[in-house]
C-alpha cells in the first residue's frame, strides 16, 4: 500500500493506494483459501466433541489426583505435564 504514496497528484496517489490495497486483499484471500482450515463445517462438530471429551477427561483426572493425593492445582498441573 505504500507504493501509491508520493507519486503525482493526491488523487492519483489515493487511486494507487486503493488499487494496491485491493490487490493485497485479493492475494490474502487467495492464500487463505488455498491453505484453508483443517476444520470444515462437516467435521467441525466432531472436532468440537473430541476437544470437549479431552477436557472432560483431563478434568476428571485432575479431580481423581486431588482426591487421591491431596494435591494443589499447581501440583496437579505439573504431574499431568510430566505424564505427557
Amino acid at each position: 500500500m505504500i507504493i501509491g504514496i508520493g507519486f503525482g497528484s493526491p488523487l492519483v496517489s489515493l487511486l494507487m493506494l486503493i488499487i494496491t490495497a485491493s490487490i493485497s486483499y485479493t492475494i490474502f484471500r487467495a492464500i487463505k483459501k488455498s491453505v484453508g482450515t483443517s476444520i470444515t463445517d462437516h467435521n467441525y462438530e466432531e472436532y468440537k466433541e473430541k476437544r470437549r471429551e479431552y477436557y472432560y477427561q483431563q478434568r476428571d483426572k485432575a479431580y481423581k489426583m486431588m482426591e487421591e493425593y491431596g494435591l494443589s492445582d499447581e501440583e496437579i498441573e505439573r504431574k499431568i505435564e510430566e505424564e505427557l
